[in-house]
């Protein structure tokens, strides 16, 4: 989920509201953030342009915008304190549905 909150910031930190390609985000190899990117179009959080190839050996997406869903979600956990916070709730109760974040 860190990786999700990290892409949608800097999705909303981009000069014109979208990017053309998925950030680089240190830790995280681009396989990673593209199939997070992906998983993130499926739940709602971006728009996004697929560019899974047959080569591929995951499914892969950039995440070009976000939804009203995404703005909601990045307006609820943008304050550090409180994201950490929300981590240490799901991890006391052993994990959680993306509805729940």
């Amino acid at each position: 989920m860190d990786l999700v909150r990290e892409i949608l910031l800097a999705i909303e930190d981009s000069e014109h509201g979208g990017i053309n390609q998925n950030p680089d985000i240190e830790g995280y190899t681009e396989e990673q953030i593209a199939y997070h990117a992906h998983l993130m179009g499926q739940a709602g959080l971006v728009e996004v342009a697929d560019i899974s190839s047959i080569d591929s050996l995951t499914p892969m997406a950039i995440a070009v915008a976000l939804t009203w869903s995404g703005h909601e979600f990045i307006e609820a956990s943008r304050k550090p304190e409180i994201w950490d916070e929300a981590k240490q709730v799901v991890s006391k109760a052993g994990g959680a549905s993306f509805d729940i974040w």
